[in-house]
């Protein structure tokens, strides 16, 4: 592999997904104690899976995106599900990343959200998630 095909042209992490039980008791939580605000809500393509997006009021820092509807068998702990790094090209970097041997894709394709987010996701050495995504 070339040096050029290894440049990752991210901006920043973008999100740490939680998975959580209670969609709606959660946002209230981080509203009401961290006086974050709610960027985004977004149904998932599979019809199950509900998304909420929270950061600071016009700040470009990373947000917390609450997932529900991933898991019914959540232990009682949190669940950090994935971190996200931001990319600038979508296409580009799911081509790069298929240029490895040694890692391994969770989607076979790029997913396209309704609101025109689009991501993927590989696994990391521990099998930790990490997601490449593209607002």
């Amino acid at each position: 592999m070339k040096e050029e095909d290894v440049f990752l042209a991210a901006k920043r992490v973008d999100h740490i997904g939680i998975v959580v039980r209670d969609l709606e008791n959660s946002i209230a939580f981080y509203q009401e104690v961290l006086d974050l605000k709610l960027k985004a809500r977004v149904p998932h393509t599979n019809g199950v899976i509900q998304l909420a997006f929270l950061g600071y009021e016009e700040s470009e820092e990373t947000e917390i995106e609450l997932i529900q509807g991933y898991s019914d068998t959540l232990p009682s702990e949190a669940t950090i599900h994935h971190f996200a790094i931001t990319v600038d090209d979508i296409e580009k970097e799911y081509e790069r990343i298929k240029n490895f041997d040694n890692i391994e894709l969770i989607d076979e394709e790029i997913i396209t959200l309704p609101n025109g987010y689009r991501y993927f996701y590989i696994y990391g050495p521990e099998k930790e998630w990490i997601e490449f995504f593209q607002r």
